[in-house]
């Protein structure tokens, strides 16, 4: 099966790198851009293990390691198959 996770800055929490993409796509003409945020996707492939374990497992690796959880809120999704 694989995951996949996302991790994206909190609320009130500065994005400096999508402001600056923010201010560039105005000065390429994309005048209806109101804010840009920046995150991080990982596609992540899990073997022998069922959904609930693939579950607490993925949890664990935001926590541990993917997500810097002082700042950044994270949310994952399983695909069977």
């Amino acid at each position: 099966m694989k995951a996949r996770v996302y991790v994206t800055l909190k609320e009130g929490v500065l994005d400096p790198q999508g402001k600056a993409i923010g201010n560039a796509l105005g000065s390429l003409g994309f005048k209806n851009v109101k804010d840009v945020r920046v995150g991080k996707f990982f596609e992540i492939e899990l073997v022998g293990i069922n959904a609930s374990q693939a579950d607490s497992q993925l949890k664990e690796m935001c926590e541990n390691l993917l997500a810097s959880t002082v700042i950044e809120d994270f949310r994952f999704e399983i695909i069977q198959g």
